[in-house]
């Protein structure tokens, strides 16, 4: 794979509309909404992070994590939540996902989570099995969660080690470059 991961700018929110589009024609995200995440992820208090994957000056690839303040706020454990993981198909099954799930985690130990949230749809077991590697486990349904097509999604949640910083049942990655 010769994707590389940098932070999501705003001029890279129409390429982002146009995978986010074809990946998730029923309930796609709207190009305000990237817009407003992408307003929470910058300067000292940001609390999101947004990152594209690019392959030869192509955007293949986006992914996004939102935390609910930081353990020094509140003097207890901050917990995130996986907003999107999206890889153009043409890239499926080249490790892609797992690397922007990686970024992602390792954005959740700087934000010094406890535990990192994620809905999937029920119907993406593709998803599911790559969030299971990490760790994660299913812990409910939320019933019609994506909608307008009214299909239900699985709730997963990780548990990040505290003795390490690092996500339980992780895979480590090499060679990855991040701009940011």
């Amino acid at each position: 794979m010769t994707a590389v991961l940098r932070e999501m700018r705003w001029w890279d929110i129409d390429p982002v509309l146009e995978l986010e589009k074809d990946l998730f024609p029923e309930d796609a995200w709207s190009r305000g909404m990237f817009w407003s995440e992408l307003a929470h992820a910058r300067g000292a208090s940001a609390t999101r992070r947004y990152v594209v994957a690019e392959d030869g000056g192509r955007l293949v690839g986006y992914a996004g994590l939102a935390a609910s303040g930081t353990a020094s706020d509140s003097g207890s454990a901050a917990g995130a939540d996986v907003q999107t993981i999206a890889v153009a198909r043409d890239h499926w099954g080249t490790g892609l996902g797992g690397l922007l799930l990686t970024e992602l985690l390792r954005a959740a130990t700087a934000f010094e989570c406890a535990e990192v949230m994620l809905e999937c749809r029920i119907d993406n077991v593709r998803a599911q099995k790559l969030y299971e590697r990490y760790g994660f486990e299913a812990i409910g349904f939320r019933r019609g969660y994506y909608q307008p097509g009214n299909v239900d999604a699985l709730v997963m949640r990780l548990t990040m080690q505290s003795d390490s910083g690092s996500a339980a049942g992780s895979t480590s990655e090499q060679g990855t470059e991040i701009n940011g």
